[in-house]
């Protein structure tokens, strides 16, 4: 594994026919789960409690031992190697987070470099990039410890600990679970932001459908025993639901989630309208539509490096959605202080 984590981007990830039955139990928890994840590409397994995504994500570092089948990276069976030394070149996240108290930030962070017997020099320069990758300035929270720190920050050093030893795989399980939702959406943004630039293979758990697509290249919606639905990507889903299953999780107005999706810059953009309101050319028709029902305003203005470009109206979001759907009976969220630019 080591040749493949030191400076990776993503790994290919391969589970073939993955069953898990425990001692004393006649069914599986996991059975002939067989999935394959491209490199770099970001899955989320979502599902009820107790269905067994966790314990299928928890499988491909061995934290639990598959009863049978294969687990391959970049071609490699992960139970032909070391349980130890696979687990130190996959990154892990979790929603409790599992920072050591009585340490600071950055020997936390610095755990497994140190194991992986990195000198005290680099892995201080990787300690203080990591921070700055993470937002966390390393002046001011390398020396600090979890307690001082809120639960935000604690999930950032969750983060930059799990990416310390450039790992190409990282499991993420609930990572933002446990936060409020200003918190857990801010975090999302800015995982967002760092996988762009770093290209990490992802397998991410959540129960929570709205952040599986916000987050996912592809999402597996499974059901119980770690049976895949569908697995395929968030526009795809939520245009084509498989089964009733499947249209359970996505649930009530899957029109308006997929505007989440849209980029204005795909819509076809009207003419300049001179409405106090605009929105920027990379935002999503959601955020659109937001502003439109939150001001009353027939029209926004589009604008692209601070110049108007053209507008968008209720008329011209359906059109790029594909479907007539009547103001009336869209929900907002809305945006505090009105402006997206």
């Amino acid at each position: 594994m080591s040749t493949t984590a030191e400076g990776a981007g993503g790994a290919s990830l391969s589970l073939r026919d993955v069953s898990k039955v425990y001692s004393g139990q006649s069914t599986p928890a996991v059975e002939d789960f067989t999935m394959d994840i491209r490199p770099g590409e970001l899955v989320m397994f979502v599902g009820p409690s107790g269905c067994g995504k966790t314990t299928t994500m928890k499988m491909i570092n061995r934290i639990i031992e598959p009863t049978s089948g294969s687990i391959l990276i970049n071609g490699r069976d992960v139970l032909s190697l070391n349980p130890n030394d696979l687990r130190r070149h996959i990154g892990y996240v979790i929603q409790q987070i599992g920072l050591f108290p009585h340490m600071t930030i950055s020997e936390n962070i610095g755990i497994v470099p140190k194991l992986l017997g990195w000198s005290k020099q680099k892995t201080a320069a990787r300690v203080e990039e990591l921070l700055e990758t993470v937002q966390l300035d390393p002046r001011e929270f390398s020396a600090r410890f979890p307690r001082q720190l809120s639960g935000g920050q604690q999930q950032r050093v969750g983060v930059a600990r799990a990416l310390a030893a450039d790992p190409p795989i990282m499991l993420m399980d609930e990572p933002f679970g446990a936060t409020d939702p200003i918190t857990r959406e801010r975090l999302q943004a800015e995982f967002l932001r760092l996988q762009a630039s770093i290209g990490k293979t992802i397998v991410f758990v959540t129960h929570d459908f709205d952040e599986a697509i916000k987050l996912g290249d592809r999402i597996a919606v499974l059901s119980q025993r770690s049976r895949i639905e569908q697995f395929d990507t968030p526009a795809a889903i939520l245009a084509e639901p498989a089964n009733e299953y499947v249209s359970s999780f996505i649930g009530a107005g899957a029109a308006i989630k997929r505007l989440a999706l849209i980029p204005v810059f795909e819509a076809d953009l009207g003419p300049v309208a001179g409405s106090p309101w605009s929105v920027p050319i990379d935002a999503t028709l959601r955020d659109a539509l937001d502003l439109i029902v939150l001001h009353g305003a027939g029209a926004l203005d589009v604008v692209e490096a601070g110049k108007a470009v053209g507008s968008l109206d209720v008329e011209r979001i359906s059109a790029a959605l594909g479907a007539d759907v009547p103001i009336g009976r869209l929900p907002t969220t809305g945006h505090p202080g009105g402006r997206l630019s």
